[in-house]
């Protein structure tokens, strides 16, 4: 192999070495500010879930019906 050739490996190697090592200290640093924020954090209050109220007539159907068929058949 040529000095061009290994000198290139090198080059790659060293650039994929810095970049795998930055990528994990990232990593471990996100790891450890995301339970530092969860250990200071208060605890949060459960909502009640709202649930959806049934459609109080047969009239309200029809009339949503209509408008989205009259949009359809406008396009």
């Amino acid at each position: 192999m040529s000095d061009n050739m290994v000198d290139g490996l090198y080059l790659m190697l060293l650039g994929m070495g810095t970049v795998f090592v930055f990528l994990g200290i990232l990593v471990v640093g996100t790891t450890i500010m995301s339970r530092l924020v969860k250990s200071m954090s208060l605890p949060e209050e459960k909502k009640p879930v709202a649930r959806a109220q049934p459609a109080s007539s047969q009239t309200e159907i029809a009339i949503v019906a209509a408008a989205a068929r009259a949009y359809h058949d406008s396009q």
